[in-house]
């Protein structure tokens, strides 16, 4: 069997996420199994068309992890796993690969990993919890191999750290860069040229807070860092954060000029309909508003 990579949750579909799933050499391993949405886009709450996606994703992640045996998280952002009552079921008897959840992290994804590890009872819940950071494993032939920690963004950020993750199996290699913002950072671009993988799911830089949450000059990195990783790789899909702006098709088209290579959304990929819809949100409350039932 060679490696297959199915993306089950992303932004250009509809809900935060980089939830995928990868078969490889008969290992199922599932990346980031997790769905969120932003509690305020344009000053609005999430459309009632965003939370019936959200819970469609958090249905299909369900019963994907269902079929996993090894689960890695790569960071303790809500939009990375699922939390919260019965989770502990989800992963029950499975290999759960974490971000190390003590080391090289935030006080505010401190605090997550040890409520649901911990108090959520997910730890005593999975068959093995491994930290993950800087970490290779090997299972019946099917290699994971995760980066050092690296920023969430840029060297500094308050965001804490991530891990990177490739899957290599039968003479192919992906790699899974949640929330690396561009990548921005130089440890990233590295990492990942290094392995020069066959595929490459990555998280886009936040062109639609540049000048506002993030510098200008911090995202025109992200994009360049983008460009540069995007020359390394074989397919590249880019999305997450960077799908979060309305130019993001024009913004896709753009890099793919610079770098000489076609970067693809996730809902391209999968050959699903492109519904960026925290992107359209203002125009969904406009254009779809609820009845007075729905409303309340």
């Amino acid at each position: 069997m060679g490696l297959k990579v199915r993306i089950i949750g992303a932004d250009s579909i509809g809900s935060r996420s980089m939830a995928t799933v990868v078969e490889a050499g008969g290992v199922t391993i599932f990346i980031d199994p997790g769905v969120s949405y932003a509690p305020r886009r344009y000053g609005l709450p999430p459309h009632p068309r965003e939370l019936q996606r959200l819970r469609e994703i958090e249905g299909r992640i369900r019963l994907e992890l269902q079929r996993a045996s090894i689960v890695v998280v790569t960071h303790y952002h809500y939009d990375h796993y699922i939390r919260g009552p019965g989770s502990p079921g989800l992963y029950r008897g499975k290999l759960l690969l974490v971000k190390d959840p003590r080391s090289n992290i935030n006080v505010s994804q401190r605090i997550r990993a040890h409520r649901w590890l911990r108090l959520d009872g997910v730890e005593s819940a999975a068959d093995r919890v491994e930290v993950l950071d800087g970490r290779r494993f090997e299972v019946d032939g099917v290699v994971v191999e995760a980066s050092p920690p690296v920023p969430h963004g840029a060297e500094g950020t308050p965001l804490g750290y991530v891990v990177m993750v490739m899957v290599e199996c039968c003479g192919e290699r992906f790699i899974h860069a949640s929330d690396v913002q561009g990548p921005v950072y130089r440890g990233s671009i590295r990492w990942i040229a290094e392995r020069r993988p066959d595929i490459l799911f990555i998280s886009g830089p936040p062109t639609y807070f540049a000048g506002f949450k993030v510098s200008r000059e911090e995202v025109e990195r992200g994009l360049e860092g983008l460009a540069e990783t995007a020359r390394s790789s074989g397919l590249v899909i880019a999305d997450h954060h960077f799908a979060r702006d309305l130019r993001y098709p024009e913004l896709l088209e753009e890099l793919s000029r610079r770098s000489g290579v076609r970067l693809l959304s996730a809902a391209e990929y999968i050959g699903a309909p492109y519904e960026p819809l925290e992107a359209l949100r203002r125009r969904l409350w406009e254009e779809e508003p609820p009845d007075s039932d729905r409303a309340s």
